[in-house]
């Protein structure tokens, strides 16, 4: 991998490096989101984000992993792409252990309750009880449900998930380093509540022409502005590190009522 900005030339980076580059910072809360798209803007293909992944993607995905307290996921993008949560391997429990972190970290999936099944491996193969974030309007019975198949149920809300307390509540818990990993309707409601710090971008070198969508969906809004933070090139991927500036955020009162998307 070479780092292409903010250096004057492009140097190689090692392993050590890229870790340091991608460890959250110092701060009482941090929230980063990752996602990868085409070069023409393609969110998926086939309705599944992984065939736009690339070797330097999963890298820095699994540093986006390995260096959280908790992940952030979408109940819809969690089922469709039948994520079970973290099972870390040798490297990363040794990553984790020098990084004084827990060896698994949970996953907490936003929900209404309409897309999140019990039996969902998110839930039921996790190594670590899965915290679901949901509302007052989810079904007690679907609520129950998700808690005998080993879940922990928060509600933040009344009839939608209200992210900003959402956030506020894995911040209480000492989840401060927050790895989003989708969907785009869940990082459009964050961005809306002004609750992202950092989009990890990959630009994967495709063209895929079609009907996908965005890696940002919602009602529109006021833009947030964006400062670059890094640019990586390995080969013909591009990943790109933004950081929020806090003068272009909206408010903090925003509420998700979907999923979030694959």
């Amino acid at each position: 991998m070479h780092q292409i900005w903010p250096t004057e030339d492009a140097r190689p980076l090692d392993d050590e490096a890229l870790e340091r580059l991608y460890t959250y910072p110092l701060r009482p809360r941090w929230l980063a989101v990752n996602f990868v798209a085409s070069a023409d803007g393609a969110v998926e293909v086939g309705g599944l984000a992984r065939p736009l992944s690339t070797p330097p993607d999963r890298k820095v995905l699994q540093l986006g992993s390995d260096l959280a307290d908790v992940l952030l996921i979408g109940a819809t993008t969690a089922v469709v792409e039948g994520f079970r949560g973290v099972h870390p391997d040798r490297h990363t429990l040794a990553r984790r252990r020098r990084h004084d972190l827990a060896d698994t970290p949970p996953t907490a999936v936003v929900t209404t309750g309409r897309t999140l099944p019990p039996d969902a491996p998110v839930i039921t193969r996790a190594r670590v009880p899965t915290i679901v974030l949901t509302c007052a309007s989810a079904p007690a019975s679907t609520r129950r449900a998700w808690q005998d198949a080993g879940a922990e149920v928060v509600v933040v809300g009344e009839d939608a998930v209200d992210l900003a307390a959402a956030v506020a509540v894995l911040t209480r818990r000492g989840l401060r380093r927050i790895d989003c990993e989708g969907g785009p309707h869940l990082f459009g409601a964050l961005t809306a509540a002004g609750q992202v710090d950092e989009l990890r971008l990959t630009v994967s070198p495709l063209l895929t022409a079609g009907p996908a969508g965005r890696i940002a969906t919602g009602p529109p809004g006021r833009p947030t502005d964006l400062r670059l933070a890094s640019a990586v090139a390995e080969g013909d991927t591009l990943l790109l590190r933004y950081l929020t500036r806090p003068a272009g955020r909206p408010g903090q009162e925003q509420a998700v009522d979907d999923d979030g998307d694959a």
